[in-house]
């Protein structure tokens, strides 16, 4: 009879370890084959603030984490290098699942998103572009063609100069340009200069213009302001066109260009790269002529990608956003429309 109650009491002690162990390796299980349930963790380092642009880059960016599920971890390098590398390998040690950022230079990455790939972790480059010595490093790259961005000012310049009939201010032959240029060493700013000066050569009308200066603004309002006073106080009456790489620069070097008595968007032909708000503003008060739309609203395109890389989905390497050109003719009928 003992070893009947015996049997029977190990005989229940199997079956409910085995109901708790069966639990357990189900609830595991689940949790696996429910990966798509599980929220996404993506390190985000942005470069900073300079600008209305890149305010709402910023925002785009962090409302698309929210509206798609995705825990961001955001880190704002204030400009430096250094404080992105370091963002970096803070993402890798916290073990997320995808990083993205947007680089403040070009070069200077190849240790840093070795480290990523090591740690199996994809990186996203945003906005701006890298130069590595093996591409492989990162998944793919969105955002903006700064390259046709920078064509697409020269042949806007090309075409109004003839339309409006414009005269060189010294009485020469040449339209002098004098260019603000972007951050030093970064992508944007070298591609935008590129594709303005690819675009010129390929004029039939190329030698109908000289650059007269190009020195970089910062990509912020103050340094354009600054250089602005500087290029009129050395160039003032020969200065026929202005070429900003973004419109932060171009808004500070409209009041250098009032402050010197001259009448910006007349006097000096304005041109630059962005489309905020702020620039169609100075253009319906006609001091301003044109923008080229360099699209900060990347978030949604951004997050659809990391979704589609961590699902095991083939992307492309580069995915480009939409773009248009503003001259000051459509901006009062444009700006109700903008988003940034």
């Amino acid at each position: 009879m003992k070893k009947l109650i015996a049997l029977l009491l190990a005989s229940v002690m199997m079956i409910v370890a085995a109901g708790c162990g069966g639990g357990g390796e189900q609830a595991k299980d689940s949790g696996k084959s429910g990966g798509g349930d599980k929220k996404i963790t993506m390190g985000f380092s942005q470069i900073g603030a300079e600008s209305e642009w890149r305010t709402a880059n910023t925002e785009s960016i962090k409302k698309a984490a929210e509206e798609a599920g995705i825990n961001l971890q955001f880190s704002d390098a204030q400009q430096k290098q250094e404080n992105q590398i370091k963002a970096i390998r803070s993402f890798i040690a916290q073990g997320v699942d995808i990083i993205a950022f947007v680089p403040i230079v070009e070069t200077g990455w190849d240790t840093v998103l070795k480290e990523a790939k090591d740690a199996k972790i994809p990186v996203v480059v945003v906005d701006r572009d890298v130069k590595l010595a093996d591409d492989s490093l990162y998944v793919a790259k969105i955002g903006t063609d700064s390259v046709k961005e920078g064509n697409n000012v020269f042949k806007w310049i090309d075409e109004y100069m003839a339309k409006e009939k414009k005269t060189p201010r010294d009485g020469g032959s040449q339209y002098n340009v004098v260019v603000l240029e972007g951050t030093v060493g970064s992508s944007v700013a070298i591609r935008r200069q590129e594709g303005f000066k690819d675009a010129m050569a390929k004029s039939p009308n190329a030698g109908k213009y000289n650059i007269l200066a190009s020195q970089t603004g910062e990509f912020t309002r103050q340094k354009g302001q600054e250089v602005m006073e500087s290029f009129l106080k050395s160039y003032g009456p020969k200065i026929d066109i202005l070429f900003a790489h973004n419109d932060d620069m171009a808004l500070g070097a409209i009041q250098a260009i009032e402050k010197a008595g001259l009448k910006p968007g007349k006097d000096i032909t304005i041109i630059s790269i962005d489309g905020v708000k702020g620039m169609f503003q100075a253009m319906i008060e006609g001091k301003a002529n044109c923008t080229v739309e360099c699209n900060p609203l990347q978030g949604k395109l951004l997050m659809e990608t990391a979704k589609k890389i961590l699902a095991g989905e083939k992307v492309d390497k580069l995915v480009y956003v939409d773009e248009g050109v503003f001259p000051a003719d459509v901006a009062e009928k444009t700006l109700p429309e903008r988003k940034y």
